[in-house]
């Protein structure tokens, strides 16, 4: 799937933005600050190329739970199992709306000048997006899991893939965030 992201590679004078002059300060590591047209750019089209990884995950994981149903071992499978299905298929389905509509919203709202509004929307609905991704993973998981190792053993192992979900996607990057807070707070202590 293609996503069609705004060019931002003209000067702003052209675009007609923000700093339309092309004076940019320097901070204090002698890097140039972004304009806020050029944050908001550039915000916007890392939304977009991580939007792209997301995607494909999630795109092919929803093909796959779409052809299990029409499979000959699908019908012999449990209520518990079956359940575990519809749930696994509702949650893929929201994950792909949540991760395909930024592709929407800036397809109706291009030349608008609402992009500050377009990447915090887009922004939720991604992280809307990947939680729904790894629920659908998990139960994923836990109904091939299931069918090949009955009882507790397919539950221990899902959680524990949980877990590392939870800690890689969302612990770690709280926990960075905290500490360059941290460390940022100690560097200007005014």
């Amino acid at each position: 799937m293609s996503l069609a992201v705004e060019s931002t590679d003209r000067p702003e004078a052209e675009t007609g933005g923000c700093g339309e002059g092309g004076d940019h300060a320097t901070s204090p590591g002698g890097e140039a600050s972004e304009t806020p047209r050029e944050r908001v750019n550039r915000r916007w089209n890392e939304i977009m190329q991580e939007t792209r990884v997301a995607q494909t995950g999630v795109q092919i994981l929803f093909g796959f739970l779409l052809s299990v149903a029409f499979t000959p071992l699908f019908h012999d499978l449990g209520t518990f199992d079956h359940i575990l299905y519809v749930i696994t298929v509702v949650s893929g389905a929201a994950a792909t709306a949540s991760l395909i509509a930024p592709v929407s919203i800036h397809r109706f709202l291009a030349g608008q000048r609402m992009k500050d509004e377009m990447v915090e929307v887009a922004h939720r609905l991604m992280m809307c997006g990947m939680a729904l991704l790894a629920v659908t993973i998990g139960c994923t998981l836990l109904l091939i899991l299931h069918v090949v190792l009955p009882g507790l053993m397919a539950k221990l192992l899902v959680g524990a893939v949980m877990l590392w979900f939870a800690l890689s996607w969302y612990a770690l990057p709280l926990w960075l965030r905290r500490r360059s807070t941290h460390r940022t707070a100690q560097q200007d202590p005014s």
